[in-house]
């Protein structure tokens, strides 16, 4: 049992990504699907699709990556996760993050779902702090 699933699926990302994988597979969820769609979306993976294994159903995830074959290089740089079960960040709607001063992207729960700070930004959301990307 994962005690943390969000941040599961950040590791198994950042595994991949130091042994050049091209795909990692992750146990599916609603929240890991919105995640990905996030991450797509933003240009950090290239794909995401959700397979049908029986009885657990797992999200498969294309890893990006850039340069020729020999010294290509992950497109993400860092992923952390910054809410935890242990500590939970909520930031207001005039405190949103913007990891590496705009070139990052952070990932939040808002009243409205699954966003990005900007985005939330726009609307003038506050909400919990999942995780950071660049």
């Amino acid at each position: 049992m994962v005690s943390d699933p969000i941040a599961d699926m950040l590791t198994r990302i950042r595994n991949g990504l130091l042994v050049n994988m091209t795909t990692v597979q992750v146990p599916l969820s609603k929240i890991k699907v919105e995640i990905a769609r996030i991450l797509k979306e933003e240009g950090f993976i290239e794909d995401f699709s959700i397979g049908d294994e029986k009885p657990f159903p797992m999200l498969n995830i294309t890893l990006k990556y850039h340069g020729a074959r020999r010294e290509r290089k992950p497109v993400i740089t860092n992923i952390q996760r910054v809410s935890k079960p242990g500590r939970r960040v909520y930031r207001g709607r005039k405190d949103l993050p913007r990891p590496m001063s705009g070139i990052g992207v952070a990932i939040m729960t808002t009243p409205k779902g699954v966003m990005t700070a900007q985005q939330a930004r726009r609307l003038g959301l506050g909400g919990e702090v999942l995780c950071v990307v660049w």
